[in-house]
């Protein structure tokens, strides 16, 4: 679905990707490991759009989409997530998600004036979606709160809702477990995982947590100072020596750790 190429990321001196050449498959739930300051998060930047490459090359389906601005990828189904969650804090759960779809009646003047049938009709369509998608997410009950004042891991999941408010293709999600406790983390992995079966969502997924990664993923990718070093299953990144040397900095006598 999309294929990287000899991609390079340089800020100065400092080459954040370089060189990395991976692909992404249609509808598989793809994990990307590695150390801190692997790239990963950069090559996530690159590919949505955030930076512009130094140089190398993304297709998604044999088009090039390199260096194309995130408007223009959010169009094609390319989203992605954060990190730390990007709410619109002082809105409702319900009124975050409707704000996702674009080129909606209310924001043109126009509309405003002469087209309020329109609107209200619009209006109505997107709260019955986003409550949809509410209760998919099983957070139906945060309709009306405020979106700054749920919890980290209620924010991550209202993310992942946005993406299902347009036709995402495929979805980068960065580090979905940061700060989650482990329950809410399972009712993120159940999404993802029916996203993906039910409606045939395409994810990448960041991710420190193997436990996670284990029970999604498959296939994986590591990386290192910019690299693709390994990609197969867990176990087969698991048994790489290069991958154990990455995370460790030593050789096979760590293994087990890596492992554990």
């Amino acid at each position: 679905m999309i294929v990287v190429e000899d991609l390079h990321k340089h800020f100065g001196g400092f080459h954040a990707v370089d060189g990395a050449s991976l692909s992404f498959d249609e509808g598989a739930i793809t994990g990307l490991i590695g150390p801190n300051g692997a790239g990963k998060t950069t090559l996530f930047n690159v590919i949505a759009g955030v930076h512009k490459p130094t140089s190398g090359r993304v297709t998604m389906g044999g088009e090039d989409i390199t260096g194309l601005p995130p408007h223009d990828l959010f169009h094609k189904g390319v989203l992605r997530t954060f990190q730390i969650a990007h709410e619109f804090h002082s809105m409702s759960c319900r009124e975050n998600l409707m704000m996702v779809p674009g080129g909606q009646s209310g924001e043109r003047l126009w509309n405003t004036w002469f087209g309020r049938r329109r609107i209200a009709d619009e209006e109505r369509a997107l709260r019955a979606k986003a409550d949809e998608v509410l209760e998919f997410l099983t957070i139906e009950h945060l309709a009306e709160q405020k979106a700054g004042q749920i919890s980290g891991g209620q924010k991550k999941l209202l993310e992942l809702g946005r993406t299902m408010m347009v036709d995402a293709r495929i979805v980068f999600l960065d580090e979905v477990g940061a700060g989650v406790n482990r329950t809410l983390l399972n009712v993120i992995g159940d999404a993802i995982l029916r996203l993906n079966e039910e409606r045939g969502y395409t994810f990448v997924v960041i991710e420190h947590d193997m436990d996670f990664i284990a029970r999604l993923c498959d296939p994986v990718i590591c990386m290192a100072e910019g690299r693709v070093l390994a990609t197969g299953t867990l176990d087969q990144i698991k048994a790489n020596e290069q991958v154990v040397e990455a995370y460790l900095g030593t050789g096979l006598k760590n293994r087990d750790a890596v492992s554990a």
